[in-house]
């Protein structure tokens, strides 16, 4: 019995280790097979039961006869059939990634045909902005060609004299304190040159300063640089005029007809039949529409013209025209409003209006002081609705230059007669100073409705009733 114990218990222990040895080599297939599912993560699951099974049968084995103690080990490095089989399906899953990577290579092919359509379309529309683009640049650059050429034509005939065979003399005023520009301005108005813009880029090429105010004679046959070095002179394009003709303050048209036809050879009757003339008046409307557009609405008038030809010296020349002549007496009393076109709108007047008012005051006073006082009295007599009953407006009425105005006189059926009529009359009575054109425009603030005279001294009496107006009268003039 001793024998044997040791025995049995020796072929226990055998039999323990033995299974012991086979589950150890169980857990090891199973770690095995799991990091073979964890790298082929397609692996079928009768794969795994093999697996499975063959740790099983290995097990069994084991357990049904302890003399192949030794088995497991010598199978643990040597694969089996079914393990084979689980290597040759890892190719197979390799295929089916293949598949799987050919399929997904049809996507980007099919993508790639249509952007290499895309890729046509934007060529193709590549090609016609460039077309159009060349077309555009082709057509600018035939067009600043063309523009090019003229004006270069139109600059060099515009240096040149804008008649060389013209011996026709045009009289230019030139105010005082004109630019080059604006002088260019004027000569080109009154056609003397063909361009006032190139004449005041020739003035500035050529570093012309020093220009000068005053009245000019200029043909159109002479050239920029004759021009210019008479505007220098100070006048000295008037050097050789065939007659001065000085227009006192005060005169009309009358008046001024008799000094043209004694100084030069143009008739009184020529004159006056100008001043008539519809036509020529409308002609130098549009030339001045600022100076002139009230004038062309007044009603009742004489001579459109009257009071709009100013006082001044004006050289006369054999070939001046009369229209020449009286065009640039308007041009310098367009020059003297044009200064105050904006303070007789603020005043709610218009030109007509001033130069009526100037008039009288040119004749009814002497001296600015009197002449702004005398102003106000006639804006407060219009305003209180009286007459401006102004002896002036009856001797222009009557067609006589006398020194007394009797009581008949004042009774003479004519719309310049301001003893009968209210407000500003027709128009002017003749052609007044600047003085008196200021006068108007800015008169001496006062309550007065009267003044007289006194026929020896000039000086000049105020009054704000009809009866001290009396006593003045009686005083300073009767006696």
């Amino acid at each position: 019995m001793s024998k044997q114990h040791p025995e049995e218990e020796s072929f226990k222990d055998k039999i323990l280790n033995s299974l012991n040895n086979s589950d150890e080599e169980t857990s090891k297939n199973e770690r095995s097979s799991t990091r073979q599912g964890q790298q082929n993560r397609n692996s079928s699951s009768n794969g795994q039961r093999e697996r499975l099974n063959v740790s099983k049968e290995s097990v069994g084995a084991r357990r049904s006869g302890g003399a192949k103690s030794n088995s497991p080990s010598t199978k643990k490095n040597t694969p089996s059939k079914k393990d084979a089989k689980e290597v040759k399906k890892v190719p197979a899953k390799k295929k089916l990634k293949k598949e799987k990577v050919d399929t997904n290579t049809k996507v980007p092919l099919s993508t790639s045909s249509d952007e290499m359509q895309r890729r046509k379309m934007r060529q193709k529309e590549d090609r016609i902005v460039s077309k159009i683009v060349t077309v555009v640049v082709v057509a600018l650059l035939v067009i600043g060609g063309i523009l090019g050429f003229s004006v270069y034509r139109y600059v060099s005939s515009s240096l040149q004299p804008l008649d060389t065979d013209s011996k026709k003399t045009i009289a230019v005023e030139i105010p005082s304190g004109s630019s080059n520009k604006q002088i260019g301005e004027i000569l080109q108005e009154d056609k003397v040159i063909k361009s006032g813009m190139v004449f005041n880029y020739y003035t500035k090429f050529n570093n012309l300063t020093g220009f000068q105010a005053g009245s000019y004679h200029f043909s159109p046959s002479m050239t920029l640089e004759e021009i210019s070095k008479n505007l220098q002179g100070g006048g000295a394009g008037t050097a050789g005029a065939d007659a001065k003709l000085t227009i006192p303050e005060g005169v009309d048209i009358d008046k001024i007809g008799d000094i043209i036809a004694k100084d030069t050879k143009i008739k009184k009757s020529e004159f006056i039949d100008l001043m008539r003339n519809e036509d020529f008046f409308k002609k130098t409307q549009a030339k001045y529409p600022d100076l002139l557009a009230s004038a062309a609405k007044a009603k009742g008038v004489r001579y459109r013209l009257e009071g709009y030809l100013f006082p001044a010296t004006y050289d006369y020349y054999k070939t001046s025209s009369l229209e020449d002549i009286v065009t640039q007496m308007i041009d310098k009393t367009n020059t003297v409003m044009s200064a105050y076109y904006d303070t007789i709108k603020q005043k709610n007047m218009d030109v007509q209006e001033v130069l009526t008012l100037a008039s009288l005051v040119e004749k009814e006073g002497v001296t600015e002081t009197d002449r702004k006082k005398i102003a106000q009295v006639f804006f407060n007599r219009i305003a209180a609705g009286m007459p401006l009953q102004s002896d002036i407006s009856i001797l222009y009425a009557l067609g006589e230059h006398k020194e007394k105005v009797y009581n008949k006189d004042l009774q003479v059926d004519s719309p310049y007669n301001l003893y009968t009529n209210t407000g500003y009359g027709p128009g002017p009575f003749d052609s007044p100073s600047e003085q008196s054109i200021k006068a108007v425009l800015d008169p001496t603030p006062n309550n007065y409705y009267y003044f007289v005279a006194d026929i020896k001294t000039g000086k000049v009496y105020y009054a704000e009733t009809y009866e001290e107006h009396l006593a003045l009268v009686e005083k300073y003039v009767n006696n």
